[in-house]
């Protein structure tokens, strides 16, 4: 249920409706918007209805939620969510840059990169530690090495970091040394996970899995907000579709049905999507016109020499170059980078 509050509603009429709403063994979430403010209800459907919401001082109306995804709907919060990832704002009018190697290979190849996409403009380091591969065989990360190896390239660069997480018993180790965790495609709906790193309370990234519709990206993202986690950014990095002249078909119109929907950031994995380096720039561009509140590239000093996803990595140079032309596209669309 979302209870709106009447005009100019004083504070002490504002905690009292919440005070009631707790008393009824109901959970409220309070949003307040540059006109309005709204208080959303989270609780048992048929407990909702039995409640006499409407007779508390200061409501104006009573309208249920009609999104399966409570607490990550537009209906629920109609106040844009901004994620602070130390210190870097992901969300509003923020366009923002994540850049970094697939994969942590070794700490002067990460550092490299690190400098490189930072001096371009990246506001925030990403790099795997962990790493799910399709193949057994295929190198899996460095581990709890390869967080102290960002670990030591962020404190030189100021750069924040970003690292995939992919099992509950990793999450304690890894908010050890990022700053935000990702849930990757492979665990958009692995359940518990998405709970664990929601107790966590760290900012998260949570891509979009390769067959998960929109709808289902934000019932994961429920299970995050759920566990009293609200530092939420989706990603959307392409879906498994027909055509076979890209990695995966990236899908744009996700953005703006998102934006629609939800009131949680969004960005875009232009790399993943295409796999294949050539495509990135024009893709990142995309979605900077789409309305995006950014891109996550991969970046490497010797593509050819990547121990993980060579061809779709970015040299330093295109990287600034694709920089320059996502600046001018953020401008025009009303946002900053």
């Amino acid at each position: 249920m979302i209870i709106i509050c009447k005009p100019n509603i004083s504070e002490g009429a504002l905690q009292h409706i919440v005070d009631r709403i707790v008393e009824m063994g109901l959970v409220p979430n309070v949003s307040r918007g540059v006109h309005r403010t709204v208080v959303g209800v989270i609780g048992e459907e048929d407990q909702l209805r039995s409640m006499p919401l409407e007779a508390i001082e200061g409501v104006e109306q009573v309208m249920p939620v009609l999104a399966p995804y409570k607490r990550a709907s537009r209906e629920f919060q109609p106040v844009d969510t901004i994620v602070d990832v130390g210190g870097v704002a992901v969300g509003g009018s923020h366009f923002t840059v994540i850049a970094g190697p697939c994969v942590v290979e070794s700490e002067e190849q990460t550092l490299a990169v690190a400098r490189a996409v930072q001096e371009a403009g990246a506001r925030i380091l990403r790099g795997g530690a962990f790493k799910p591969r399709t193949s057994p065989y295929s190198f899996q990360g460095l581990g709890e090495e390869g967080l102290k190896i960002l670990a030591r390239c962020s404190a030189e660069t100021g750069l924040p970091i970003v690292t995939e997480v992919m099992d509950t018993r990793q999450v304690e180790v890894v908010t050890r040394y990022a700053q935000m965790l990702q849930v990757g495609a492979r665990n958009m709906q692995n359940f518990n996970l998405l709970s664990e790193v929601g107790r966590s309370g760290m900012p998260v990234l949570l891509k979009r899995g390769s067959s998960g519709t929109v709808r289902e990206l934000l019932m994961s993202a429920e299970y995050i907000l759920a566990a009293g986690n609200a530092r939420v950014v989706l990603c959307e990095r392409g879906i498994r579709t027909f055509e076979d002249s890209v990695r995966f078909t990236l899908d744009l119109s996700c953005v703006p049905t998102v934006l629609r929907e939800s009131h949680l950031p969004i960005i875009v994995d232009p790399s993943h999507a295409a796999g294949r380096w050539d495509l990135v720039p024009a893709l990142a561009r995309g979605a900077a016109a789409m309305g995006a509140h950014g891109v996550m590239v991969e970046v490497h000093c010797c593509p050819e020499e990547a121990r993980c996803d060579g061809p779709q990595q970015l040299l330093p140079r295109r990287f600034a170059e694709m920089m320059g032309a996502l600046r001018a596209i953020a401008r025009a669309v009303g946002k900053t980078m």
